[in-house]
């Protein structure tokens, strides 16, 4: 019988939905009372079906893309957002979306929007191309590997955080007054350090965060 192989994208589709799922429940949980009443928090299935809500609600934002990265947690029947929005449009956004779901009390929204910055523009287009333009990186984007010059509207007027490309990507690059942190997951710790040193080698930045989770671990040596 042959045995088909997962495509990367939707192994790390995959491993990003059990690590936001794995995110959402890591708040306390409260059961119902001993009198009957209702709890501070909501039943393992209502839960479940929240936090599953919540995230197909921030992955279907239209402003959402790879220079942003958003995750949440619950506490009792409130949803706290966190991450970083590269438009401030993406934050109010997430919260309207969260706070629209059945059930959802409250919405504790800790979304930082990154400052606007023409140098910070050209570090998310340089950091861009320099990851997904590399051959064995190139496999964690869903879209075109490499930014070039566009006669969008948005784009002249607002440089790539206004235009970014679209398409699913695996790697997130949050850009913050030359720092660059990445975010999101891949296969292997040797892709997260090849991603690391083209973050890296690009002109202008001055520090990178590499927080990539990996889908799975080296193997060990053998002995």
């Amino acid at each position: 019988m042959t045995r088909t192989t997962p495509h990367p994208i939707a192994t790390i589709c995959s491993f990003l939905t059990a690590l936001v799922l794995s995110a959402a429940f890591a708040g306390p949980a409260y059961a119902q009372d001993a009198g009957g009443q209702p709890s501070a928090s909501w039943s393992q299935t209502d839960m479940l079906r929240i936090a599953i809500d919540v995230q197909k609600k921030i992955l279907r934002l239209t402003n959402y893309g790879v220079f942003d990265d958003l995750h949440f947690g619950i506490r009792g029947k409130t949803v706290i957002l966190n991450g970083y929005a590269s438009r401030p449009s993406l934050k109010s956004d997430a919260e309207k979306e969260v706070k629209s779901i059945k059930g959802v009390e409250s919405v504790e929204n800790n979304i930082e929007v990154l400052p606007t910055s023409p140098n910070d523009d050209r570090i998310r287009t340089e950091v861009y191309n320099n990851v997904y333009g590399f051959g064995p990186l190139q496999k964690y984007s869903g879209s075109r590997a490499r930014i070039g010059r566009s006669s969008s509207i948005a784009r002249q007027a607002g440089g790539i955080t206004q235009d970014p490309p679209l398409g699913f990507h695996a790697i997130h690059i949050i850009v913050k007054n030359g720092n660059v942190i990445l975010r999101g997951a891949v296969l292997n710790a040797g892709d997260s350090a090849l991603a690391e040193i083209k973050a890296n080698s690009t002109s202008g930045v001055f520090s990178v965060t590499n927080d990539l989770a990996l889908e799975r671990a080296s193997s060990p040596e053998k002995k």
